[in-house]
């Protein structure tokens, strides 16, 4: 018995101490990751807790203005007004926003928006009611505050466009960061802030936009501030000046007036982009303050395309203007010179197909001068066969046509100059003789921008030099953010003799009698213009209607009118500014698009050379003083 009670005290004591071994084993276990967590790691676990206790919140910057050439401010940034409210603070959400309601109008769908919100966020996380709201409405509010528990206004910024539709389509707009966007820089998750959609904004949004700054708070459990640690203030975004003229671009818009249509005046040295308009235009706010759907549907279904600024993505033949590429080819490549003449009897027989001239029984014996000043269509058809079209769609090239110009534009469209090789490519099908006969009088394939066309007409006139469009002065910032400068313009590859026989035969086509421009001439001498029209056949005109008569543009349906079309330039001297013009379903281009650039060319002259008198303008043939 005594043994047995010995065996059991060992047994006993050795449990005892394998337990308290047990025991310290996991006592060492416990304190080391103790010393481990709290020593040797204390640093990570102290920025964890940091991490919980410390929320860093982005500062959005303040956007850039763009400005016009002088200075003029044409969207900048303006103070608006928004309505919040604190469902911890209000009580009864639904008796404040009743209350609310006899100020600001609320519907149906925005009161089931605000309670979803309200269900859907932390009690104390502000809920908005209303955006942009009028002066008048903020002080009813700031009134009835006693009465409105939960509820108060804060200010903050939004995009404004001062120049309204005369500008859209070459500023654009804002609106809110696509998830893509917000990819690339934490500012874009910042609820309400907007980059560039369209036009220059978008061009040139890492430039406007500026860098973020940061605040550091810190924050309980539930993530409601409790003060203020830290804060580092962003850097505004950079102006940007562009080089178009306020006065002259809303010149220009009136002038066009409800048409379809869009006109680009550039200064012929220097590239720079004077005014680009297309209308029908819109009125950029809209995008920033909201639009009805019926607005919308209005906008999309508008069959003039008011989004579209036709100006560079509008594509359309060029018609008899492109007959200044075939003659600068004829006579640079020496195929032909201004002495070779054509017969022009109405129409030139190709196999069983007449191809006509636009003059009914024909122009009779003409040279190259006259034929360009009468925009003889048979003069051209044989010029083109000498030249071939492969040197006709070379000559295109060096003049700007068919290729994207390097505008700071995002939209441009490149269009297209025809050759062989690109209709074999295409269609696989042969070029034909009738081929380069609407190559020569810029219909079939060809397909141009007015942006290039006045390009062409700029390189046609300053001496040959290679000159691109600008839309942002030297000293504003493109792309990159970075200080630009002016750069050295080269010369394109035509002589001085082919420029010359150009451009003298642009002045006969508007300053001679029969010149197809005769009617819209400029009559003050110092500010006399050349240039030269095209009317452009949106359908083929069949063997019976030819027949029987072409039924007149204005008494077609408006799709099936003629484009009108006119590049011009002045002063004839010294030029100095060139413009194209084209006026969808216009008609002729004599009588329509020519006409608006006597108005454009003389107003940039009269305004930009100091003259204190009256000019004649032939819209209304009113006398505008601009004194």
């Amino acid at each position: 018995m005594q043994q047995f009670e010995l065996n059991r005290i060992k047994v006993f004591n050795r449990r005892l101490v394998f337990l308290g071994a047990a025991k310290a084993a996991m006592l060492c276990l416990i304190g080391g990751q103790l010393y481990n967590l709290q020593v040797l790691q204390s640093q990570k676990y102290l920025r964890k807790a940091d991490e919980n206790r410390i929320s860093i919140r982005v500062l959005p910057p303040r956007r850039g203005r763009i400005l016009d050439r002088n200075g003029r401010v044409l969207a900048d940034n303006k103070v608006t007004y928004r309505l919040v409210l604190v469902a911890e603070q209000s009580g009864d959400v639904e008796r404040v926003l009743d209350a609310l309601s006899s100020i600001v109008s609320i519907s149906e769908t925005e009161r089931s928006r605000i309670l979803l919100d309200v269900r859907q966020r932390r009690s104390f996380i502000p809920v908005t009611i209303r955006r942009h709201l009028a002066w008048s409405e903020v002080a009813q509010i700031e009134m009835d505050a006693p009465y409105l528990p939960g509820v108060s206004v804060e200010a903050g910024e939004s995009r404004h466009y001062l120049m309204g539709s005369s500008f859209a389509h070459v500023i654009g707009y804002v609106g809110a960061a696509s998830k893509s966007d917000a990819l690339a820089d934490a500012v874009l998750e910042v609820p309400g802030f907007s980059v560039g959609k369209f036009g220059v904004e978008k061009g040139y949004e890492s430039s406007l936009r500026g860098r973020s700054g940061n605040i550091q708070v810190e924050v309980n459990a539930h993530g409601r501030v409790i003060r203020e640690l830290q804060r580092e203030e962003g850097v505004s975004g950079n102006d940007v000046l562009l080089t178009l003229d306020a006065t002259l671009q809303e010149f220009v818009a009136q002038r066009l007036g409800a048409e379809s249509a869009s006109a680009t005046l550039l200064d012929v040295k220097t590239g720079e982009c004077l005014a680009m308009v297309s209308t029908p235009s819109f009125d950029p706010n809209i995008f920033v303050e909201g639009f009805s759907e019926r607005q919308w549907k209005d906008i999309i279904s508008n069959r003039r395309s008011p989004l579209s600024n036709k100006a560079v993505s509008g594509l359309y033949p060029p018609g008899s203007v492109f007959k200044l590429v075939v003659a600068a080819a004829a006579l640079e490549y020496g195929v032909s010179n201004p002495r070779f003449e054509v017969d022009c009897e109405g129409h030139v027989q190709l196999g069983n197909r007449a191809f006509h001239c636009w003059k009914k029984g024909g122009h009779g014996i003409l040279g190259l001068s006259q034929a360009i000043a009468q925009s003889c269509d048979v003069y051209f058809y044989n010029l083109a066969l000498k030249v071939g079209v492969n040197r006709v769609a070379e000559m295109a090239r060096r003049l700007g046509l068919g290729e994207l110009s390097g505008l700071d534009l995002p939209g441009e469209k490149a269009g297209l100059i025809p050759t062989p090789d690109w209709k074999r490519a295409m269609y696989g099908d042969p070029w034909q003789k009738g081929d380069t006969f609407n190559t020569a009088i810029g219909q079939g394939y060809v397909l141009t921008t007015p942006l290039q066309l006045a390009i062409m007409t700029a390189r046609l006139v300053n001496g040959g030099l290679f000159i691109k469009p600008r839309l942002v002065k030297s000293s504003g910032t493109g792309h990159d953010g970075k200080v630009r400068s002016p750069e050295a313009v080269p010369k394109i590859e035509i002589s001085a003799e082919t420029l010359s026989v150009i451009k003298e035969s642009m002045f006969e086509a508007v300053n001679r009698v029969k010149g197809t421009a005769y009617k819209a001439r400029i009559k003050e001498v110092p500010y006399m213009m050349g240039g030269k029209t095209g009317t452009i056949q949106v359908r083929r005109i069949t063997a019976v209607e030819r027949a029987e008569g072409i039924v007149k543009n204005e008494d077609r349906p408006w799709e099936h009118r003629d484009h009108a079309l006119f590049v011009g330039y002045a002063p004839v001297e010294d030029p100095k500014y060139a413009v194209a013009v084209v006026v969808e379903h216009g008609g002729s281009g004599s009588s329509i698009a020519a006409p608006m650039a006597h108005d454009i060319l003389l107003r940039a002259q009269v305004m930009f050379s100091g003259y204190q008198s009256q000019a004649t303008f032939i819209d209304g043939c009113k006398v505008i003083d601009f004194s």
